[in-house]
């Protein structure tokens, strides 16, 4: 834990859960485990953690192996990259959001849906007037 009256400049890497409590200026790593800023928690650092929550202020990109999760009194100004985001409804968000599932989802979607028959006979009719 990083304490409401510790402030660190530099680069953070963490094989354990962390919190921080206090100001962190640099970047934050812990790929295998969960990063959470606290309530009075003011980073200006990009974070790359497993999971992570976000309770007070984050200025800097976030990057969630698992989940990401902005509280109601979270405030983050950033991207997003993570396969699960949460926003609470309250939370101050600027930036954008990359999910992406991976290839299970793609495999779990049926092949003959109305939207794949209609777009398979479309690059059909495509290659056809081409080909003409």
């Amino acid at each position: 834990m990083i304490g409401p009256g510790v402030k660190i400049k530099g680069q953070i890497t963490s094989d354990e859960k962390l919190v921080i409590e206090g100001k962190v200026d640099g970047g934050i790593t812990a790929k295998s485990h969960e990063v959470i800023v606290g309530k009075s928690g003011v980073l200006n650092a990009n974070i790359n953690a497993k999971v992570v929550k976000i309770d007070g202020t984050v200025k800097g990109d976030i990057c969630g192996g698992d989940n990401v999760v902005i509280s109601k009194t979270g405030n983050v100004l950033g991207n997003i990259q993570s396969p699960r985001v949460t926003l609470e409804d309250g939370a101050k968000f600027k930036g954008s959001i990359e999910m992406d599932p991976g290839e299970q989802v793609v495999a779990e979607l049926p092949l003959n849906s109305p939207s794949s028959t209609r777009l398979a006979g479309s690059d059909t009719d495509k290659a056809g007037a081409k080909a003409s």
